[in-house]
């Protein structure tokens, strides 16, 4: 079984921003030579996320809206008694989820129709880190 690592870091221009890191992804891949087994996409930050879902402008805007309704920002959360102002960024990122584990087949992300994989960003505007591990033959 081999296994390869990879760092893929993304700034985003905005606070909050979701952006299909599918391609990347799919370039990472390529250059492992795994052709069977699975790969982790792990934010390594506490306030993004990574997801599996369609890459439709309609739904990343209700997404981020129901995030919003959710853990709105702006309120007084315990955590900003640390000092930090950004706790809704915290529960926005453990309601939609932290990391994903893929299949790789022959090669090739092993997706359902229209999967893509997202980065979704809370607390942004400044470099974080994904952790990409992939294993297998």
């Amino acid at each position: 079984m081999k296994s390869h690592t990879r760092n893929l870091t993304i700034t985003t221009p905005r606070e909050r921003e979701i952006r299909d890191i599918t391609p990347e992804l799919e370039g990472i891949l390529k250059e492992s030579g795994i052709r069977e087994g699975l790969m982790l996409v792990n934010p390594m930050h506490i306030t993004a996320s990574v997801f599996v879902n369609d890459a439709e402008d309609g739904l990343h805007q209700d997404l981020m809206e129901t995030l919003e309704r959710l853990a709105p920002s702006g309120r007084d959360y315990h955590h900003h008694r640390t000092g930090e102002t950004n706790g809704d960024a915290h529960l926005k990122r453990q309601l939609l989820g932290q990391q994903v584990v893929l299949a790789v087949t022959e090669g090739r992300l092993h997706f359902g129709p229209w999967e893509r994989v997202h980065y979704a960003e809370f607390d942004g505007r400044r470099p974080k880190r994904i952790l990409v591990k992939i294993i297998g033959e």
